[in-house]
């Protein structure tokens, strides 16, 4: 297949790298454009008050000869200039491998996420894949994560995923052989405790530090209990937010008429 590959660690980092490897080392034609930094939890932002730049990355960690470029911009960003510019027959965008999770409410500030969304509006069958590993974890198996990576395109080429659908992919830090299995799952509930850390700097002046430690609603179905489980987590989204049941219920109850007779 011809993929386009982005992140929000950036274009160096580890991730993307070894998932570019093992994807060009079977075949599929691999195009790469990442931010030049770290972008994380940046959204789906996208740069409208200034130029971006791209800038081909000529070394690194990835095999010689693959395209790879540097974007200035967020992983939206690299969607756009990607398709619109790099390669624009690319049949589907690959975001990640994230270095750390992305479950429950983690997919509305993810910018690994919000890459794929971008390719789905854009058109484009789009997959973000992310790794349940941690900062003090004592290795990152980003190379299990990429293999599932090459079985779900396998699996996806033989069963299309729905048009405007993206696929978040969520792999636990283990090997391979020690995964159970995938499990097809809903976004679950993600809380963050003591978000905000209010401290202060050696002159005394406060500031805060948007953090927390998450608390998982460990409910069985949910992406995060499959992950809590050893399952690879595959959780359909769709850009749709409607709430369909609160549209027919403001129909029928008259919202129409809730400005009075004098609004036309």
């Amino acid at each position: 297949m011809r993929l386009l590959l982005t992140n929000d660690d950036g274009v160096f980092a580890t991730g993307i790298a070894i998932l570019a490897r093992k994807l060009a080392e079977v075949g599929h034609r691999v195009v790469v454009v990442a931010p030049d930094r770290e972008r994380s939890s940046i959204g789906h932002a996208v740069t409208l008050t200034r130029p971006l730049r791209l800038i081909r990355v000529e070394s690194g960690p990835y095999p010689p000869g693959l395209e790879v470029y540097a974007c200035d911009g967020t992983p939206s960003d690299c969607v756009v200039l990607g398709l619109e510019e790099i390669s624009p027959d690319a049949e589907l965008i690959l975001s990640g491998i994230n270095g750390g999770p992305n479950l429950g409410d983690d997919v509305t500030y993810s910018g690994t996420v919000s890459a794929a969304m971008e390719g789905i509006l854009m058109k484009k069958t789009s997959v973000a894949v992310s790794l349940d590993c941690h900062i003090d974890d004592e290795e990152k198996r980003y190379e299990t994560a990429a293999l599932v990576v090459v079985r779900m395109l396998a699996w996806m080429k033989v069963n299309p995923v729905s048009e405007g659908v993206l696929l978040n992919v969520n792999v636990p830090n283990l090997p391979f052989a020690q995964l159970k299995g995938i499990k097809a799952t809903r976004k679950g509930q993600r809380v963050y405790a003591g978000k905000v850390n209010k401290l202060r700097d050696p002159n005394g002046r406060t500031y805060y530090w948007i953090a927390g430690k998450p608390e998982d609603d460990l409910v069985e179905g949910t992406d995060v209990w499959a992950v809590s489980h050893g399952y690879v987590s595959v959780t359909p989204l769709h850009m749709d937010m409607t709430h369909y049941p609160s549209l027919e219920r403001f129909e029928a109850s008259g919202i129409e008429n809730a400005l009075g007779e004098e609004a036309q």
